[in-house]
């Protein structure tokens, strides 16, 4: 039974996460309303409540949710990738498509979590920047794998790196959908692979 409860919790928050993130994406944290949450999410005003003590909690919630998921995805892809027995820059090219392909499915939690990346003085600040670290630690680890097997040189600067290419991934996947939405993922993955083996390893393979 306390299972079930706790699977039906979590299904509950997920359509609230998936409400709000599309309404305060297409209107704006402040014009946005928990009615409207609650109703996009097909459940009771009381529902939002009980799981989220305000909106501004259940923005942060939905941060923590939606880059969590990205970290997994990430992290998932380097160590399928070093499973299958390949170099630290295939792993980065693995994440690369996993990132892609976050972005293609969650493009609406992307836009907005882009667009506050760049806000300052908002109550979540602290939240995103964690989350946002969480991520990037993932791409800084492999990076500093490889600088320490040789594979990568010594003189990156693994922070700015890593977050450089995650940066990469996010705005060039939000302008594959904005403008040129005609190309596929393979096309997209293929041309920032290119940009990854040619500036970061030097080579290909």
């Amino acid at each position: 039974m306390e299972r079930s409860s706790t699977t039906r919790r979590q299904a509950t928050r997920q359509k609230l996460y998936e409400a709000a993130v599309t309404l305060i994406a297409e209107k704006g944290f402040s014009a946005t309303t928990v009615d409207e949450i609650a109703e996009r999410a097909g459940v009771a005003k009381g529902t939002v409540y009980y799981n989220f003590k305000s909106k501004t909690e259940l923005f942060e919630e939905l941060l923590r949710h939606g880059v969590g998921l990205l970290t997994a995805s990430l992290r998932s892809a380097a160590d399928g990738s070093a499973a299958r027995g390949g170099t630290r820059v295939a792993a980065l090219d693995a994440m690369i498509r996993a990132g892609l392909v976050f972005i293609d499915r969650y493009p609406a939690f992307t836009q907005l979590y882009v667009a506050e990346l760049w806000r300052t003085n908002r109550a979540w600040q602290g939240t995103l920047l964690v989350v946002r670290q969480e991520a990037v630690a993932v791409v800084e680890e492999v990076l500093r794998e490889g600088v320490a097997n040789g594979e990568l040189s010594e003189e990156i600067d693994i922070q700015l790196t890593a977050a450089a290419l995650v940066g990469m991934v996010l705005v060039a996947a939000l302008d594959w959908q904005a403008f040129q939405p005609e190309r596929s993922i393979d096309d997209v993955h293929s041309a920032l692979s290119l940009l990854l083996y040619g500036r970061v390893s030097g080579r290909r393979g």
